[in-house]
C-alpha cells in the first residue's frame, strides 16, 4: 500500500438501530430526526436501516414516493444539519417500476442510489419491486465505501471486493429475528473474504406483519473479528475506523492477490 492511503483519515460511523412505525413516513422521518439530532459528536456516515420510513412494506403502491420529494428532501436537510453523509433505504417509484432504493445522501446535496439487487421472493419482495442491475462505490475522505440492502448479503459473488474496490462494505436491513444466525455469520465471512471493514444495520421491534427484529447491527473488521454488536435494543452507535490498520493488514496479508478473476454478467 502506498503512503498516500496509509495516511487516509479515519472514519467515523454512526449506526441507528432503532424500530420503525409500521407504513406511517412521517411518524418515522420524525423519530429518525430527533435521533439524529441527538448525535452529540461530529461524524461522517450516519446509516439508518433498510426502509426505515415505512418498515418492509410489499405495500408500494400506497407507501412509495418519486425522488426529490419528502424523504429526500430530508436526508438532504439532515445532511447538511450534521455535515455528515446519511444513508439508508426507503421505497421509490420511478416510472411504472418501485424500487427498494438505497439512497446516499451528501452534505452538499448531492445524491446517488442503489436500487437492491436480491429482491427477497420469500415475502414476494421480486412481484412488486423491481431489481437493480448496478452498485456503487462512494468516496467519503479518501475511503472507498460500497453499500448494499439486507438480503443481498446471502450473495458473495456480489459483495466481492475486485482489486480491493472498496474499505468499507455496509448491509442496511430488516432482516428477522428468526434468522439472526445467518446474518450474523455472514456479515463475519464477507468481513473476512473481502479483507474489509463490514457494517450491518439493521432495525428492532415488531413489524405490520407480526415479525420480529432483534437488531444485531455490527461493525466487524477485516479480519474478522466483531468489534461492535448490538442484541434487541435500540441504540445510537458511533465507531471510528481506522484506514491505518486496514492497510497494514492487508500488507501483512494480501490473500487479494489470489483472488479468483470473474465478470457478472
Amino acid at each position: 500500500m502506498s503512503e498516500q492511503n496509509s495516511s487516509l483519515p479515519d472514519l467515523k460511523v454512526t449506526l441507528v438501530q432503532t424500530n420503525l412505525h409500521w407504513e406511517d413516513a412521517t411518524a418515522n422521518r420524525a423519530m429518525l430526526e430527533e435521533k439524529i439530532f441527538g448525535i452529540s459528536t461530529p461524524t461522517d456516515l450516519i446509516i439508518l436501516p433498510e426502509m426505515f420510513t415505512t418498515g418492509f412494506t410489499m405495500n408500494p403502491a400506497k407507501m412509495a414516493e418519486p425522488m426529490n420529494l419528502h424523504t429526500t428532501r430530508w436526508m438532504k436537510q439532515m445532511a447538511a444539519q450534521t455535515g455528515a453523509v446519511i444513508t439508508g433505504s426507503v421505497v421509490i417509484k420511478e416510472g411504472d417500476n418501485y424500487y427498494n432504493r438505497l439512497l446516499w445522501v451528501s452534505p452538499d446535496g448531492e445524491v446517488d442510489t442503489y436500487d437492491k439487487r436480491h429482491l427477497f421472493r420469500m415475502a414476494k419482495e421480486n412481484e412488486v419491486y423491481a431489481g437493480g442491475d448496478k452498485k456503487i462505490i462512494k468516496e467519503l475522505k479518501g475511503w472507498k465505501i460500497c453499500p448494499l440492502i439486507c438480503y443481498d448479503l446471502r450473495f458473495p459473488v456480489w459483495s466481492r471486493n475486485v482489486d480491493l474496490a472498496y474499505d468499507l462494505l455496509i448491509y442496511v436491513a430488516n432482516w428477522p429475528q428468526v434468522r439472526m444466525y445467518p446474518w450474523d455469520s455472514l456479515l463475519v465471512a464477507r468481513a473476512i473474504e473481502n479483507q474489509s471493514y463490514v457494517i450491518g444495520v439493521n432495525r428492532t421491534g415488531l413489524d405490520g406483519n407480526n415479525i420480529v427484529h432483534s437488531g444485531h447491527s455490527a461493525v466487524i473488521d477485516y479480519s474478522g473479528k466483531v468489534i461492535f454488536r448490538e442484541i434487541d435494543n435500540e441504540v445510537i452507535h458511533q465507531h471510528t475506523l481506522s484506514k491505518t490498520s486496514l492497510d497494514e493488514f492487508r500488507q501483512r496479508f494480501p490473500a487479494y492477490l489470489d483472488a479468483d478473476r470473474f465478470e457478472i454478467i
